[in-house]
């Protein structure tokens, strides 16, 4: 039985976990050295606008293909596109701007966008194209861990700071040092 019908190139698995490792980590790794530039200001989308924006493009760009050919000059556009919107979408986590959301809002954002970014990749998995599909669910995976660690990161900072107003007796100190 031949299947090399149903192989599926390696370099387009790759693409698809590239694609996702750049949504998901590239991207936010490349915005934290500049968090506070004064750009942010100028360029940043409210959180309700973002979110959606990159969920629709993502949308477009993985399944697009699959119910027409798209020509190389709109994939091309489109993931440029898709770029510009992760950097908008990660904006409000990472960047100190006026739109820059609270811990609470920071989990339930990034919580938020992990299974609606996942979408386009099921739908690529029921078109038939299940090494590519998976392979971009496993390159958002650091999107949900983004996620965990805003998350762990404002738990840890609460309880500190519940610690620090307690008085010192409470604590367990002996303010007379007994």
């Amino acid at each position: 039985m031949d299947h090399s019908a149903h192989a599926t190139p390696l370099s387009s698995v790759a693409a698809m976990a590239l694609s996702g490792l750049a949504l998901a980590a590239l991207v936010p790794g490349a915005m934290w050295p500049l968090r506070r530039a004064p750009l942010w200001e100028r360029v940043t989308l409210p959180p309700g606008v973002a979110l959606p924006l990159l969920v629709l493009l993502h949308a477009w760009v993985m399944l697009a293909d699959l119910v027409r050919p798209v020509p190389t000059a709109v994939t091309m556009v489109s993931e440029l596109a898709l770029l510009a919107a992760a950097v908008a979408f990660w904006a409000p986590v990472v960047a100190r701007t006026r739109h820059r959301l609270s811990d609470p809002g920071r989990c339930l954002y990034l919580f938020l966008a992990v299974p609606l970014l996942d979408l386009p990749a099921l739908g690529v998995i029921a078109a038939g194209h299940s090494a590519e599909g998976l392979a971009m669910i496993v390159g958002m995976l650091p999107l949900g861990i983004a996620a965990a660690a805003v998350t762990w990161s404002w738990i840890s900072r609460e309880e500190r700071q519940a610690a620090d107003a307690l008085p010192l007796a409470v604590r367990g100190g002996d303010p007379h040092g007994r």
